[in-house]
């Protein structure tokens, strides 16, 4: 396991023009292991768990990261959680500090799970992922999700990757 590294993030397939379609080789199962890693955190908001400014502050965000050169195609991750049914929180993996963004690291060791369904199986899916945490002997930490593609591109690849990320913390 490398510090800091993803699986490979594989975007050569992209027939919509705004997210490839996801390729989950090597996704399910990882554990990753982060020391300071570098992310923007950005927040959004929400109705009932419903978002509603997700696309105007992702499309500003990543636009902030490509200008500052801060962007690994291929170790591409967006970790998303809701810590409240009237907002998210989006954490952007970079490899440089971004201007205008709130700047945060993770650290610690998570465990990787990769699911396919409608964004309604969250909450069964967050379930599983501290489940999976305790399987390999550890307490659940934060779980977060990277929703691989959006709406728009999820329908029309007929398909919607689901990558559940839980933190492992020491029993």
């Amino acid at each position: 396991m490398q510090t800091n590294q993803t699986p490979f993030y594989d975007g050569s397939v992209n027939t919509t023009g705004c997210c490839a379609r996801f390729n989950p080789a090597g996704w399910d199962g990882q554990r990753l292991h982060f020391e300071e890693k570098r992310f923007v955190r950005a927040t959004t908001r929400s109705l009932l768990h419903v978002p509603l400014n997700m696309g105007s502050v992702f499309t500003r965000v990543q636009g902030h990261v490509a200008a500052a050169g801060a962007e690994d195609p291929a170790q591409m991750l967006v970790l998303s959680r809701d810590p409240s049914a009237f907002s998210g929180e989006h954490l952007f993996a970079v490899t440089a500090d971004v201007p205008g963004e709130e700047m945060t690291t993770l650290s610690g060791d998570f465990l990787t799970k990769t699911f396919e369904g409608p964004y309604s199986q969250v909450r069964n899916w967050h379930s599983l992922m501290q489940s999976a945490a305790r399987e390999v002997g550890s307490e659940p930490g934060q779980v977060w999700f990277y929703y691989t593609t959006c709406p728009a591109c999820a329908k029309a690849y007929g398909r919607n990757p689901v990558v559940g990320v839980v933190e492992l913390i020491a029993r």
